[in-house]
């Protein structure tokens, strides 16, 4: 009997420990950008040329380091917080880890501070916990054979989100579509989501299929290409294409529209071309971070970081 307690009370103080982890985690990349778009913000704002921009990517700038300074969220819309989750198998809290999860998102509302952001639709009320029906947003991958879980953090925020947008083209269509409908939907909503944006592009048989990987396009390092040459090289064209409308930042006019542009893709039904653009704005607040085995964890998008 003593030594089912003492496996109960281990269990039970590893669940705290990594909801502990993941309350940190998650209010952290509310305050303090990736490491990757730190970078890509500063390589835009070196090459900005138009008066107006520079001044604006500097006032984003100082608006960082308050928040470091301050330890507050760098962008007073929070978001809905989404988990997409890459698990192994054996890891040994697999099934805790949807109520570690929805632990962590309401210990990080209230000390992170995270605005309250889960509003139940149909009822219009808002939770004030940034938990509801089916929030925080969960997406799962399993992993055979492996014991640890990656975890990327995502605030959808109500600006970043704006531009998401899907459909299915008709075959003839073609990649001229794909490229077609990205503009539509970057030209006609991007300037509204706070450029510059990290665009994600999403290619698969069916709406909802497209629209997952769209999301998970944002979350992969600005200026990382897709292993497909051809893909690629769409990739390169579409940035090439999105700046040259030169949406600056905060839509003011400038030099840039967007950081990147990101594709994700899967085989399809040789009739149907399923697209979708998910963005993520200037403040990008994303983070991954590896838990392992025996709960020691490594933070992947945010260099030298300690929690």
């Amino acid at each position: 009997m003593i030594v089912i307690e003492d496996k109960d009370a281990a269990r039970e103080a590893a669940i705290r420990s990594l909801t502990d982890v993941m309350a940190k985690f998650t209010s952290y990349i509310g305050k303090r950008l990736p490491t990757d778009v730190q970078h890509k913000l500063a390589d835009l704002r070196g090459k900005e040329t138009n008066p107006l921009a520079k001044a604006v990517y500097q006032s984003m700038k100082e608006n960082q380091e308050a928040a470091d300074r301050l330890d507050r969220p760098s962008c007073q819309d929070t978001g809905v917080i989404q988990y997409f989750i890459n698990a192994g198998a054996k890891f040994p809290l697999l099934g805790e880890l949807e109520d570690i999860l929805r632990e962590a998102t309401l210990e990080a509302t209230r000390k992170g501070p995270l605005r309250h952001n889960a509003v139940e639709t149909f009822t219009e009320k808002n939770t004030g916990t940034n938990t509801g029906s089916k929030i925080p947003w969960l997406d799962w991958e399993i992993t055979p054979n492996e014991d640890s879980v990656t975890i990327d953090v995502y605030m959808a925020g109500g600006g970043c989100t704006l531009p998401g947008a899907a459909k299915v083209l008709m075959p003839g269509e073609g990649y001229e579509g794909v490229a077609e409908f990205v503009f539509d939907v970057i030209t006609s909503r991007g300037v509204n989501a706070c450029p510059p944006l990290l665009v994600g592009v999403g290619v698969s048989t069916s709406a909802e299929t497209a629209a997952r990987l769209s999301k998970k396009a944002i979350l992969r390092p600005v200026d990382s290409r897709h292993p497909n040459e051809n893909a690629a090289k769409m990739e390169e064209l579409l940035e090439e294409g999105l700046n040259e409308v030169g949406l600056g930042p905060q839509g003011l006019t400038g030099n840039a529209s967007v950081m990147g542009v990101n594709i994700e893709s899967s085989a399809r039904h040789p009739s149907t071309i399923g697209v979708a653009v998910s963005t993520g704005c200037w403040a990008h607040r994303r983070g991954r971070i590896r838990i392992n085995a025996d709960l020691s964890y490594d933070i992947i998008s945010h260099q030298g970081v300690s929690l």
